[in-house]
């Protein structure tokens, strides 16, 4: 329930819980920099230089500040109104899970010129004896009768900070359970712009422990070697504004615009009071309220709402007011200038206004309500109220500005948001005399898609296929029954830099467009494809990587609802056939393997236990080296094949470096060239 599952998830949500209460630190004023260390042996420690964890005894437990913030529910300092103005942080219950979930849990304090410990073991308060390096199976004893907050050295003068490292309980998480540290990064960099002068430092020792070499040797480097450390910094000064401008890919329709303001509610709340009964009290409450948002050329929306410094995924309260005042502020607008826009009777509707806007919204509310433990959305219905009445303000005045560069930015928004309503009415319009026409005639498919029998949608498979000698194996392979092929010749356009007109007059394009049967772009109908999954089986090469994320970007651009709705994958065709040799009549066995390290433990595997193999063994460099039984078995037959699902950061990812490698922009590719040339390695290059 708190921490939302028990696999990876779930263990970055204990991870961002102590980090969110490090940052609460550094928002009230106390500290400029959090370190976040990823330790080989899969502990995570966050050292913060806050006012580090009250030390002195609580007077109604009786039990040190450390101890209740790490065993008592609801006792973090962010309750009745005390250390914090507003805070993150899980209801003050974050340390208390992570604690009872961890199989060791370490807190060190500086504070006084101290500096004091204490260990848990899931929860528990005691002594780890240890040997050498800290280790979560170390003998352990847990107190008895009163628990003891340790002095073990002095801090120097001035120095004040909390280290917290903690081992994640393994009964609890699932086996492949892990720190991400893409995810770890993109928090730090969120959390840095968020909190202007606040440096976050994410250092990964794990990198290359154990990793296997190109000749199945295990490689030499380990924990303490240069090559397993990443170290990166997050520091950044412009605030939510340098946010917008990192998230912004496309040109400027108008600069960043910064909208700021607060207003008050009240709410009754129950206040624990001093004989330990809880009263419902009404109290007043300060939302403040923070934007920035700018409309650039494209189409795409990207809206990133956070309450407290915690991201709101799924947006809520804040940003309803918001997008809701936006469309209110800008239809009034339009029908002010309604001559000059020529804009007829239509009304612009909430995706006009949103195509193109790269908008941060940051709101701080005391103790804010949220739909579930694990804070993905806003409930506190006076938010919304509060939003919108800011941004009524602060955009009234943007419009009514007389001086001439917001004049102007005005006035080419205006249009901008008119093309979208214009170019949403053709397009319906254009949508509804095709419907009609193929009412009356029946469209032709694609004379090359090889088409499947079944039309129960849920159960069928589009294999979109590099290539006819592909095509003619699959074709053997495949069930005739749900799966269809759809071969492609090469890499089809690039869809980053090439216009909409480009793109539908591309024959590759268009065939894929039209075989889904669901449209494309805005007009795009996810309940009319004709298809339950659509899969890009491609070769096992980097031509066929290129091939997959060409077609990624097609899908991310185009038919994106395919994506978001997980209907898109990625075939995982093997790399190696082994044929292992078995004694006497027994029939030989064939292995596939999917890489080179695979490749390598499972020699390394059968040299041990004795057992010889064909040589060579057959490498696949394409889908069309293998028989139909092969390419049946390994890749297409539901019954063994592996398939990668496609997310949205998958997409998003390739988006983004496709437009570095394959955009318009120059400067950054050369650069991200130089920079990244000491990391090919020759042996790699499947030449």
């Amino acid at each position: 329930m708190y921490i939302g599952s028990n696999g990876s998830p779930g263990l970055m949500h204990c991870l961002w819980e102590i980090i969110d209460n490090s940052v609460d630190e550094a928002v009230a004023g106390n500290g400029t920099k959090i370190d976040i260390l990823l330790h080989p042996d899969g502990s995570v420690e966050v050292h913060d230089r806050g006012r580090g964890i009250p030390v002195d005894v609580e007077p109604r437990t009786g039990l040190t500040g450390v101890e209740v913030v790490f065993t008592k529910l609801h006792a973090g300092g962010k309750f009745g109104g005390g250390s914090y103005a507003a805070s993150g942080g899980l209801h003050g219950v974050g340390a208390s899970v992570v604690n009872a979930l961890s199989e060791r849990l370490d807190v060190e304090v500086d504070r006084g010129g101290k500096v004091y410990a204490m260990s848990f073991r899931r929860g528990e308060p005691g002594i780890f004896k240890d040997s050498g390096e800290k280790r979560p199976d170390a003998p352990f004893t847990p107190f008895q009768d009163n628990s003891e907050l340790r002095v073990i050295g002095k801090a120097p003068r001035g120095v004040t900070g909390t280290r917290i490292r903690y081992w994640a309980d393994r009964q609890i998480f699932t086996k492949d359970a892990a720190f991400q540290l893409a995810e770890l990064e993109t928090r730090a960099r969120q959390t840095a712009f968020l909190v202007p002068g606040l440096e976050l430092v994410v250092r990964d020792e794990r990198a290359v422990t154990g990793a296997v070499a190109t000749d199945g040797t295990e490689a030499e480097s380990g924990p303490g070697s240069a090559a397993a450390v990443n170290e990166t910094s997050y520091h950044y000064e412009g605030g939510i504004a340098e946010f917008v401008e990192y998230l912004a890919t496309d040109a400027p329709v108008t600069d960043t615009w910064r909208v700021q303001g607060e207003g008050t509610f009240k709410e009754t709340v129950p206040v624990l009071q001093a004989d330990g009964h809880m009263i419902a009290t009404e109290v007043e409450r300060v939302c403040a309220v923070d934007i920035a948002l700018r409309w650039g050329t494209g189409y795409e929306t990207s809206t990133r709402s956070f309450v407290n410094i915690i991201a709101t995924p799924k947006g809520g309260t804040h940003q309803q007011g918001f997008e809701q005042e936006l469309l209110k502020v800008l239809r009034a607008q339009v029908e002010q200038n309604a001559r000059r826009l020529k804009a007829g009777s239509d009304k612009i509707e909430k995706d006009d206004v949103l195509a193109g806007l790269t908008a941060v919204l940051t709101v701080n509310v005391p103790e804010p309500q949220f739909e579930g433990q694990t804070k993905e959305v806003l409930g506190t219905p006076a938010v919304r109220t509060i939003v919108a009445q800011v941004v009524r303000k602060a955009l009234g005045e943007r419009f009514a500005s007389t001086k001439r560069d917001d004049k102007n930015q005005a006035s080419m928004l205006l249009d901008k948001i008119v093309a979208e309503m214009k170019a949403r009415v053709s397009a319906r319009a254009h949508k509804e005399t095709q419907r009609r026409k193929n009412a009356l005639e029946s469209s032709s498919l694609p004379a090359k898609l090889v088409d499947c029998r079944s039309t129960d949608v849920a159960q069928t498979e589009l294999f979109i296929v590099e290539g006819d000698s592909a095509l003619g194996t699959a074709k053997h392979a495949r069930t005739s029954e749900y799966q269809a092929l759809l071969p492609i010749r090469g890499k089809i356009l690039n869809v980053q830099k090439a216009s909409v007109s480009d793109m539908l007059s591309n024959l590759e394009c268009a065939s894929i467009i039209q075989v889904i049967g669901a449209g494309s772009g805005r007009s795009f109908d996810l309940s009319t494809a004709r298809y339950g999954k659509v899969i890009l089986m491609s070769d096992a090469d980097v031509d066929g990587a290129h091939i997959r994320t060409l077609l990624l970007t097609l899908f991310y651009r185009y038919m994106r609802p395919l994506i978001e709705d997980g209907r898109v994958f990625a075939a995982v065709p093997p790399l190696h056939r082994v044929i292992v040799m078995n004694p006497g009549s027994k029939p030989n066995e064939t292995i596939y393997t999917y890489s080179e390290g695979e490749l390598h433990s499972l020699l390394a595997k059968l040299r041990k236990q004795n057992k010889r193999w064909h040589e060579p063994i057959q490498r696949y460099k394409g889908l069309g080296e293998m028989d139909a039984e092969q390419l049946a078995s390994t890749t297409m037959d539901r019954s063994g094949r592996l398939l990668r699902r496609v997310r949205m950061e998958d997409a998003e990812a390739a988006g983004r470096v496709f437009e570095l490698l394959m955009g318009n922009e120059v400067a950054p590719r050369r650069e991200f060239i130089i920079d990244s040339s000491d990391r090919l390695a020759r042996e790699a290059i499947d030449a």
